[in-house]
């Protein structure tokens, strides 16, 4: 027979990722941070092979980090409001969880499963934060792959990249609700 947890559907039926621009300090702290990432990690991994690891990006790290984006992104010839883009969403961050997907070498479990493991973590902590009282939004952008911008600011390896940065903070502004999916539309049922 199941045991319904009602609270946790209507949390998981009315959930909204806030915009990253709307999110300011305070962030959590290390205490408040640390159940956040404890159940961000409590996702299926395919074999307990863990792929994926977490990187905290705080303090003046995230402003760092957008001037490297800004850098490389000229330096690569990208227009210059994509590279401020991407450098933005690290400056006005109070604070970024990066996933990273580092897939494991297996006879057993794809690549591609691994990295789907390293997304239910993005999701995994965004709905933690905002269960927590935070704001909280999964990004992505071309530095999530770029390998010259994820070796300098991230020192990740070559095999690696960003699954999302997860940026975190104190919500300024609440977002309207937006459509939905229609489940008519993107359900099929199959019974016999």
């Amino acid at each position: 027979m199941p045991d319904p947890r009602p609270e946790v559907l209507e949390f998981l039926l009315t959930r909204r990722s806030r915009p990253a621009k709307t999110l300011a300090a305070p962030a959590p702290d290390e205490a408040g941070l640390e159940p956040i990432l404890r159940a961000g990690l409590r996702v299926p991994d395919h074999g307990k092979l863990e792929p994926w690891r977490l990187v905290v990006i705080g303090g003046t790290a995230p402003a760092r980090l957008g001037e490297i984006a800004l850098r490389r992104g000229l330096e690569a010839g990208m227009e210059p409001e994509r590279a401020e883009k991407a450098a933005m969403m690290f400056i006005g961050a109070p604070l970024i969880v990066a996933v990273v997907a580092s897939p494991v070498a297996s006879d057993k479990i794809p690549a591609r499963e691994q990295f789907l493991s390293a997304g239910a973590v993005c999701l995994s902590l965004v709905n933690a934060a905002l269960a927590a009282g935070w704001g909280a939004s999964w990004l992505t952008g071309w530095t999530a792959t770029d390998a010259g911008f994820l070796e300098e600011a991230l020192a990740l390896a070559p095999h690696e990249e960003v699954a999302g940065y997860v940026v975190i903070g104190t919500e300024t502004a609440a977002p309207p609700e937006r459509p939905r999916p229609d489940m008519a539309a993107r359900i099929r049922r199959i019974d016999a």
